[in-house]
């Protein structure tokens, strides 16, 4: 089966990994070297992903000469992180606080009343803030992506489960080998029984 590509997010939290682990200053082309062999990142793609990270300002970027550099440290990533989203919290709280109002309004505008424009006015308002209000929530699940805390407990969750799976595939193995000395069984009549696939190996 075709193996799933990396999603943009993805590919911008395995950028930040190349940064945050070595704490070194690159140029675009030693990028372009280490994303495809180290993170799986394409090297056409590496560009995109580079400069929407600089626009998000979680990786600096400075001209000396002719070439451009690029770095990214996680104390700076963190702090430009927590700053944005104390903005993003304080619109949201701003928001809930006038959708509230607008809600008693147009509670108000009810009684003893028939539709009116002011109150369909309110309500398209109304309408408005809810949107904002998911747009601010995804704004600040986006900036998660690039918490270094986050991106070590991925590598941590990954390492785990891989670590897992393997002790599992060799448990699988050490059954299988006892039952053919055991039972003289053959290897592919177990794995029929036990539904074991044919290609079954650790994980790299």
């Amino acid at each position: 089966s075709k193996k799933k590509g990396l999603s943009f997010e993805e590919k911008r939290v395995r950028m930040m990994e190349i940064f945050f682990e070595t704490k070194d200053v690159f140029q675009l082309k030693d990028i372009e070297k280490i994303a495809p062999k180290e993170k799986g990142i394409t090297s056409m793609s590496v560009k995109e992903i580079l400069q929407s990270l600089v626009d998000d300002g979680v990786v600096d970027t400075d001209r000396i000469g002719t070439s451009n550099y690029f770095w990214a440290f996680p104390s700076k990533a963190l702090h430009a992180r927590k700053r944005k989203l104390e903005e993003l919290e304080s619109q949201f709280a701003e928001s809930s606080q006038k959708k509230q109002a607008l809600q008693k309004s147009i509670e108000k505008s009810k009684i003893g009343r028939e539709d009116t424009a002011e109150r369909a006015a309110l309500i398209e308002e109304l309408a408005a803030l809810r949107q904002k209000k998911e747009q601010l929530k995804a704004e600040i699940d986006k900036y998660r992506e690039c918490d270094p805390d986050v991106v070590e407990e991925m590598r941590q969750t990954n390492k785990i489960a891989k670590e897992a799976a393997n002790r599992w595939t060799d448990n699988i193995f050490s059954i299988k080998s006892w039952a053919k000395r055991k039972f003289g069984f053959e290897e592919s009549r177990i794995d029929k029984s036990f539904g074991i696939p044919e290609d079954l190996d650790y994980i790299d």
